[in-house]
């Protein structure tokens, strides 16, 4: 009897075994790829990009500027866009605090930068990113074109020696 049972479920488990699973395959394949090619992302000119003067023992602030620009003109759906602070363990090095305040800004008919606001209509609340939490993400409508800027900031800097480390904040942009 045992060998009977044996006989009849060795193939249903060899098939259950050696059939592939392609569902997570395709999934991985296809929304990264697609996404990638909708929404297209730039980064600031230079003569654009926030600056900031640091002194060593010294508070000082960020000249506000923009970071990124992003363009979901032909994605239908929403988008969530994360700034990452790339090099907080090279700053903590150098600074007491960071505060950095992001703006958030949509091109309007008119092709002026206005604030971005939610589902309700209200503006985009204020958004910081700091040495502790590192990052910072919004939702997005699609069909627009975005900027991702620093709007203000504060920064206290206990020395300027960097030995390999940098003083100036690096960003990095997710787009999912």
């Amino acid at each position: 009897m045992n060998k009977r049972l044996l006989k009849r479920i060795f193939p249903v488990i060899a098939i259950l075994l050696l059939t592939p699973w392609p569902v997570a395959y395709a999934y991985d394949a296809d929304g990264a790829g697609a996404l990638q090619e909708i929404v297209k992302i730039q980064a600031a000119q230079a003569t654009d990009a926030p600056s900031m003067a640091v002194f060593g023992k010294a508070i000082s602030g960020v000249k506000p500027g923009d970071l990124f620009y992003i363009d979901s003109a032909d994605h239908t759906s929403d988008i969530k866009v994360t700034l990452y602070l790339t090099n907080t363990h090279e700053l903590r090095r150098n600074y007491r605090y960071v505060i950095l305040k992001v703006g958030v800004y949509v091109k309007d008919n008119a092709g002026s930068w206005v604030k971005a606001s939610l589902n309700n209509g209200n503006p985009v609340p204020d958004t910081f990113i700091t040495l502790h939490n590192g990052q910072a993400s919004f939702n997005l409508y699609g069909y627009e074109s975005y900027k991702l800027t620093l709007d203000s900031g504060s920064l206290n800097c206990v020395t300027t020696r960097t030995e390999g480390g940098n003083l100036t904040p690096k960003f990095y942009l997710e787009v999912a």
